[in-house]
C-alpha cells in the first residue's frame, strides 16, 4: 500500500506551500485606502471626529495570507502544509512543517514577534541589504526538507522497490513589490538559479529532497494612488523545474486575488446560498433574506454541472468583484429533518464560509452546528426545481452533501415505456429494436491481413451513419411517422453506397410528395400524441420538408447521396423564411422521364396547375386584375380563362324578372304618374286615412 503513495496525486503541488512576505521598509508605507474609524451616529456641537486610518502594505499582505491559510486548514485538516517566511535583511521563519505548528495561533504569534517593517530612517550602519531574495532562498531550502508524510513514504520506498521515486512538488507565493518588469525578471532568474543550485546539493545529500517542480506565484502589490510599472504575466515555464506567474494588484485587493488563486490551487468551488431568512438585528419581529458564500471541493458540483447544460449555465455566475464563478443555490425551508437522518448522498465534502466574520455567515454556521440541516435547491430553466445538496454538521464540522438526483440503485428499474422519471412515454421502441437488429455484431475469425480494414472500425462507421439523424421520441419527428409516404428513403440513404436504381427510387418518393402537396392532400398520420393534434396541412408539409432536408443533408456520403439531396433542393426551394415553394412543373417532367425509363412504374395522379380547378394556382399571365377577382364563373371556362370587367360579368348574366320595371324606365318615354291612388286635397280626411296601401 505504501507504494501507491508515491504518485503525483499523493504529493501534488499544494502538499507544501510557502508564503514569502516582503518585510522591507517599503511595506511599512500606507496603502492609501482610508477606513473610517468613527462610528458614533450623534455628534454634539464642538465634537472633533477621529481622522480615518489606513492599513500598511504589510498589514494587507499578512491579513490576506492568513485568510488563505484559514480556508485551507478549514477544508484540509491534514495533508496540506503551509509555512511562512518574512524577508528584510534576513529571512524570518514563522513555523515549520511540524503538524503542531500548522495553525493560525502559531503563525500570528510569529508575526507579532517580528513586528512591523523597519523604518527607512532607522537603518543601522553600515546599511543593511533589505531584499525579498533572502526569504526566497530560505524557502527553497525549506522545500527540500521532508514532511512527516514524505518521510514515512521515503522509508517505505527504501525497504521496497528502490526504482520508485518520491515526488517533491511545491508552491511558493511571494508578496513583494518590484520597480518594473526588468526587476521582476531578474528576481525570477535569481530564484531559478537558486532552485537548480539546491537540486545539485540535494542530489548528494540524504537530508534534503530534490525539488521536482516548483510553482512560483509572485503578487506585486502597491498603494492605491500609484500606477504599476509591472505588467501581468500568465503562467509560463521558466525551466523544466520552474513555472512562474506575476499578478500586479493593489494592496487592498490582495485578498480578492488570493481568493481566486486558492480555488485553482486546491481544486475548490464556490457556492452562494441565497434566500436565507434571517431576523433583523435592530428589529427582531421582521426578517430579510441574505446570501452566504461558502468554499468546498469542486467535486461537489460535478453532478449538476454535467447535467442539463441550460440548467447549469443558469446557476453559474461571475462573483461580483471577483474573477471566479459561483454556483447559486436556493435555501430550502427545513422540514424537521436533522443531520442524524439518512439521506441518499453520493459524496460529502467540508465547507468553510468565505466571510467568516459576517453576521449572515455566523447565523448559518450556528444554525448548522446546533444539529439542523439545510436543503439547497437548484432551479431549472424549464421550470420547477430539484433538491441537489444538503448542508449538515457531523462531529462539529460542517459538510456539503451531494444528493442523488437520479433514481436510486435500490429501486426497481423503470420501464422503457415509462421513460426517465415517467415524463417521456413515446420512445421509438420498435424502431430502436430494428436499429439494433440492423447493427448486430457477430463473431468473426481473426484476419491477419493488414490490408483489410478493421471490422470494428467499419461497424463504428456504419453505426455513425445510421444515427446521424435518429430522433429518440415519436413526437420529435414527422417523417419517421410517415413510412407509407417516405419509404424507402430512410433505409437507402443510410447505406455506405447506393446504386443508380436506388437514386431513382428516392427521387420518385420526392416527386410523389410534391404531387401530394400540389393536390392539397393532408398527410395521414398515426396517433403520435398531442404534437400533431390540430396541425394544419401547410404546417405538416413545412415540417416534413425541413426534416427530410435534414435527413438527406446529414447523409451525403457519396455522389449518389448528394444527387438525392440535390434533387430535393432543386424541386423544393428552401427560402430563408422557410416558405415552401414547389416547382411542380419540373417535378411532373421528372415523373414523365421516370415513366419512360420504367414503364411499369405507376404514375401518381396529379392535377396540373394549368387546369381550371378552383384549388389550382392560376398562371401568372392570366391572373385577373384585383377588381375582377370574383367567385363567379363564366360559361366558356374557369374563372381565370379570360380577363373580364365587372360590367362584362353583369351583362352576361340572365336576369330574372321578379316584378315589372318602373314605368319611368320604359323605352316609350311615357310619363309615370306619382301616387295614382292619392285622393284630392279637398276629399282628404284625417291624416293617414286617405292613403290606400296595396
Amino acid at each position: 500500500m505504501a507504494f501507491s503513495y508515491t504518485n503525483s496525486k499523493m504529493f501534488p503541488a499544494n502538499h507544501k506551500t510557502i508564503f514569502v512576505l516582503d518585510h522591507t521598509p517599503y511595506f511599512g508605507i500606507s496603502c492609501e485606502s482610508p477606513i473610517e474609524f468613527e462610528f458614533l451616529k450623534s455628534r454634539t456641537p464642538g465634537f472633533i471626529p477621529l481622522s480615518p486610518i489606513s492599513k500598511s502594505l504589510w498589514t494587507c499582505s499578512v491579513e490576506s495570507a492568513i485568510e488563505y491559510c484559514r480556508i485551507v486548514w478549514d477544508l484540509f485538516p491534514q495533508g496540506k502544509l503551509i509555512r511562512f517566511f518574512a524577508s528584510d535583511a534576513v529571512a524570518h521563519i514563522m513555523n515549520t512543517w511540524s503538524p503542531g505548528q500548522q495553525n493560525l495561533n502559531h503563525v500570528m504569534n510569529g508575526m507579532s514577534l517580528i513586528g512591523v517593517p523597519p523604518s527607512p530612517n532607522l537603518r543601522s550602519q553600515p546599511p543593511q541589504d533589505f531584499t525579498v531574495v533572502h526569504g526566497l532562498r530560505a524557502a527553497i531550502d525549506a522545500l527540500g526538507e521532508c514532511t512527516d508524510l514524505q518521510l514515512e513514504n521515503r522509508k517505505a520506498i527504501a525497504l521496497g522497490d528502490g526504482s520508485l521515486k518520491l515526488l517533491n512538488k511545491c508552491r511558493i507565493i511571494c508578496i513583494t513589490s518590484a520597480r518594473d518588469n526588468d526587476s521582476m525578471k531578474r528576481l525570477q532568474e535569481i530564484f531559478n538559479n537558486c532552485l537548480h543550485a539546491h537540486n545539485k546539493v540535494a542530489a548528494g545529500s540524504d537530508r534534503f529532497l530534490p525539488i521536482d517542480h516548483c510553482h512560483l506565484v509572485i503578487i506585486h502589490t502597491f498603494p492605491v494612488n500609484i500606477e504599476s510599472q509591472v505588467t501581468p504575466q500568465p503562467p509560463r515555464n521558466l525551466s523544466s523545474l520552474l513555472t512562474t506567474e506575476v499578478h500586479p494588484i493593489k494592496a487592498p485587493l490582495i485578498s480578492n486575488k488570493l481568493s481566486s488563486l486558492i480555488l485553482e490551487h486546491y481544486d475548490l468551488a464556490s457556492t452562494t446560498v441565497t434566500g436565507i431568512p434571517m431576523k433583523e438585528e435592530q428589529n427582531a419581529s421582521s426578517s430579510a433574506n441574505y446570501d452566504v458564500e461558502i468554499y468546498h471541493s469542486k467535486d461537489a458540483h460535478t453532478a449538476i454541472l454535467k447535467g442539463n447544460a441550460s440548467d447549469s449555465s443558469a446557476i453559474r455566475t461571475i462573483k461580483e468583484g471577483m474573477e471566479y464563478e459561483t454556483v447559486t443555490l436556493k435555501w430550502c425551508t427545513p422540514r424537521g429533518c436533522t443531520s442524524s437522518e439518512l439521506q441518499n448522498c453520493t459524496s460529502m465534502y467540508r465547507i468553510t464560509p468565505v466571510e467568516v466574520n459576517s453576521r449572515p455567515s455566523l447565523c448559518l454556521i450556528n444554525f448548522l452546528l446546533n444539529g439542523r440541516s439545510v436543503m439547497l435547491e437548484m432551479p431549472r430553466k424549464a421550470g420547477g426545481k430539484i433538491t441537489s445538496h444538503l448542508l449538515a454538521s457531523h462531529g462539529g464540522e460542517i459538510f456539503i452533501h451531494t444528493l442523488c438526483t437520479a433514481r436510486s440503485v435500490l429501486e426497481d428499474p423503470p420501464s422503457i415505456s415509462e421513460g426517465c422519471g415517467g415524463r417521456v412515454t413515446d420512445y421509438r421502441i420498435t424502431d430502436f429494436g430494428l436499429l439494433i437488429q440492423q447493427n448486430r455484431l457477430v463473431p468473426l475469425k481473426s484476419n491477419y491481413n493488414s490490408d483489410v480494414p478493421n471490422s470494428i472500425q467499419k461497424m463504428k462507421a456504419r453505426l455513425s451513419r445510421h444515427t446521424k439523424y435518429w430522433p429518440l421520441t415519436i413526437s420529435s419527428t414527422l417523417i419517421f411517422n410517415l413510412k407509407n409516404y417516405i419509404d424507402p428513403i430512410p433505409s437507402i440513404i443510410t447505406k455506405e453506397k447506393i446504386t443508380d436504381d436506388e437514386v431513382v427510387q428516392c427521387k420518385q418518393v420526392i416527386y410523389n410528395l410534391i404531387s401530394l402537396e400540389a393536390k392539397h392532400e393532408p398527410l395521414h398520420l398515426p396517433n403520435v400524441g398531442q404534437r400533431t393534434k390540430g396541425q394544419k396541412r401547410e404546417e405538416q408539409y413545412k415540417i416534413m420538408w425541413n426534416e427530410l432536408e435534414t435527413l438527406l443533408k446529414n447523409n451525403c456520403h457519396s455522389d449518389n447521396h448528394k444527387a438525392v439531396y440535390t434533387c430535393l433542393v432543386e424541386c423544393h426551394k428552401f427560402s430563408p423564411d422557410d416558405n415552401d415553394k414547389v416547382e411542380l412543373d419540373q417535378a411532373l417532367r421528372e415523373l414523365d422521364q421516370l415513366a419512360k425509363i420504367e414503364p411499369d412504374m405507376q404514375r401518381a395522379s396529379v392535377i396540373r396547375a394549368t387546369t381550371d380547378s378552383p384549388m389550382s394556382p392560376p398562371p401568372l399571365t392570366s391572373i385577373a386584375p384585383p377588381l375582377s377577382r370574383t367567385v363567379l364563373t363564366n360559361r366558356s371556362g374557369g374563372i381565370y380563362s379570360t380577363p373580364r370587367s365587372l360590367y362584362d360579368i353583369f351583362t352576361s348574366q340572365d336576369k330574372v324578372k321578379h316584378r315589372p320595371d318602373f314605368a319611368g324606365r320604359t323605352e316609350d318615354n311615357s310619363v309615370a304618374k306619382l301616387y295614382p291612388n292619392l285622393k284630392t286635397e279637398n276629399d282628404r280626411g284625417p291624416r293617414g286615412e286617405g292613403m290606400e296601401v296595396e
